[in-house]
């Protein structure tokens, strides 16, 4: 069961977010909590998978450099080799398609050579080739979300 505080969390701060050097205190003044109620509300809803990171969402090569990338994994290697992707810092985010090509990742680097060297080494760490799908148009999806949290 989320409490008020978490629910609050979820749905008031996928967008602007506090830009500032303090913004979960800043958080926590709008909510008229205090800052370690935030920070124990956020360590929860991670802990039981409802986030999984808080951060900015930055369009595609306008920091260092990212790439859409793929595997073919047989489908009992599926989790461990998604584990094993998740381990790289660098990658942004991964998830299932049904396709031959069924295990795609987001990855973001400083440069083109790190990026290279990220994808060598996800290749020798799992044994599988990387394919990569170079960013030809740009789409935005807005992923925030109104939660419908009477229930919850």
């Amino acid at each position: 069961m989320l409490t008020n505080l978490q629910k609050k969390l979820l749905n008031d701060f996928q967008r602007d977010f506090p830009l500032s050097l303090t913004p979960y205190a800043d958080i926590a003044a709008q909510l008229n909590v205090t800052e370690n109620e935030v920070l124990q509300a956020l360590r929860e809803l991670n802990d039981q998978k409802f986030i999984s990171r808080i951060g900015a969402i930055i369009p595609p090569n306008q920091i260092g450099v990212s790439t859409l990338a793929a595997i073919s994994v047989p489908e009992n290697e599926l989790e461990s080799v998604a584990a094993q992707i998740n381990r790289f810092s660098e990658v942004n985010h991964n998830y299932e398609r049904e396709n031959a090509l069924n295990l795609w990742f987001v990855l973001i680097a400083t440069d083109a050579a790190h990026l290279n060297n990220v994808i060598r080494a996800i290749e020798n760490e799992t044994g599988y080739d990387v394919l990569r799908f170079p960013l030809e148009k740009e789409f935005f999806i807005d992923l925030s979300f109104q939660l419908d949290l009477t229930n919850v």
